[in-house]
């Protein structure tokens, strides 16, 4: 017996509405005294993962840490770089993990372990950033410690009496009561009490819109028959048969292996012939590369990169030439790098001084070309007086150097 025809209905599809991250607001715990990092407290989480989802974002903050690290730490006496924990982890390797975090998150956690006597420290450990959580400030205004869990964003309401919650009071120089305490760097922003947010924090939704690209584009070549083709049958057939016509066709037809295929179909008359229309893109080819465009550019701007050739990115119309890519670096270091290295620095220089080791530490920095055996060194000081005149001086002055370009400001 033929089946009757189904009535179709027309289902409105409501309109996709992303929900804004509140980035960084601060929710506390009623019940317990953690305050929750973003609204779900899972902002690190958020960044981690458009850290892991967008190729550009990705690459700045990679070329920002590689910039920071720059050829490791170095100082008079290199023997007590050599040992940072009884894990035996070196002084550059605790560097490493905590310039990632600066870049990533714009701060960063360390551990630290005093002597049975309180009198040096032993060991420093790096906290994994997106690990920690801040305790509710006190009366007077001041963070007392900080929460370390590994799973905070899976947790939801986390409870301070959780048993995976290890609470560690705050890194303090005169109050030594505690053999393991935090050190928590922060650097100040209006109306950021207790986290940091990423130097990049205003890019936030255009890094983003660049996963989502990408995630597009991917699911485009996946499923290559849905936005191009509509397929209109008179099988009336029931939802059992419609899902294995959909499976069939997406096996003979989808995907990137079967671009450029045809479709074949058999019927018994040309009345049951389905009706293939094609979907016009309206010029979506030049559209995406438009916002691509776009996309690229935000993203730098948001990490203060002015030039994609830092990242080894050509753009069109671009010459490239050496003279440019020296004067980008100049101005990338000047005002990405050193600050982030004199941070780190300024907090190692603090432990070290502790232990009784005053020497300052250098950071060694790496040219784009490299010239002779001479090697540049940042320290902490130099870092942070690094001058607009002086670089402005240099790019002025670069014509007189041969095209041999200073990449050490401020020395």
């Amino acid at each position: 017996m033929k089946k009757e025809l189904q009535k179709h209905k027309l289902m409105i599809i409501p309109k996709y509405r992303e929900q804004m991250y509140p980035s960084g607001k601060v929710f506390e715990d009623d019940k317990g005294k953690i305050v929750y990092y973003g609204e779900q407290n899972d902002f690190p989480h958020y960044v981690t993962e458009l850290y892991n989802k967008s190729s550009i974002n990705a690459t700045a903050i990679n070329a920002i840490t590689d910039g920071i690290v720059g050829g490791g730490l170095t100082t008079e006496d290199e023997s007590v770089l050599e040992r940072a924990n009884r894990d035996g982890e070196s002084w550059n390797d605790i560097f490493k993990k905590v310039a990632l975090d600066r870049a990533l998150f714009g701060g960063y956690a360390l551990e630290v372990i005093w002597s049975n006597d309180r009198t040096k420290i032993t060991d420093v450990y790096h906290v994994d950033f997106s690990y920690v959580r801040a305790h509710r400030m006190n009366a007077r205004g001041i963070v007392p410690g900080y929460f370390v869990s590994s799973d905070f964003e899976n947790k939801g309401r986390l409870r301070v009496s959780d048993d995976d919650v290890v609470y560690l009071p705050k890194f303090s120089k005169v109050n030594r009561e505690s053999p393991s305490q935090l050190y928590y760097f922060n650097p100040y922003r209006p109306g950021m009490k207790y986290y940091p947010l990423p130097d990049y924090n205003g890019g936030l939704n255009i890094i983003a819109l660049d996963a989502e690209i990408d995630n597009f584009h991917k699911n485009n070549i996946k499923n290559g028959l849905a936005p191009s083709l509509s397929i209109t049958t008179f099988t009336n057939a029931d939802n059992e048969d419609r899902e294995t016509i959909e499976r069939q066709l997406r096996a003979a037809y989808a995907g990137s292996d079967n671009a450029g295929s045809l479709i074949y179909m058999d019927v018994a008359n040309k009345d049951e012939a389905p009706i293939i229309t094609p979907i016009p893109q309206n010029g979506a080819d030049g559209y995406y590369t438009t916002v691509n465009d776009m996309v690229l550019q935000k993203i730098l701007t948001a990490h203060r990169i002015v030039s994609p050739m830092l990242l080894g990115i050509r753009t069109e119309g671009q010459l490239g030439g050496r003279t440019e890519l020296l004067e980008s670096q100049a101005l990338f270091v000047a005002n990405v790098i050193q600050p982030k290295q004199s941070d780190i620095l300024t907090t190692f220089e603090e432990i070290f001084k502790i232990n009784g080791y005053t020497e300052p530490i250098g950071i060694e920095q790496v040219r784009i070309f490299e010239e002779g055996e001479e090697v540049d060194v940042v320290t902490s000081i130099e870092a942070e007086s690094g001058d607009d005149k002086e670089l402005e001086q240099e790019i002025e002055n670069k014509e007189n150097t041969n095209g041999e370009y200073p990449t050490n400001i401020g020395e």
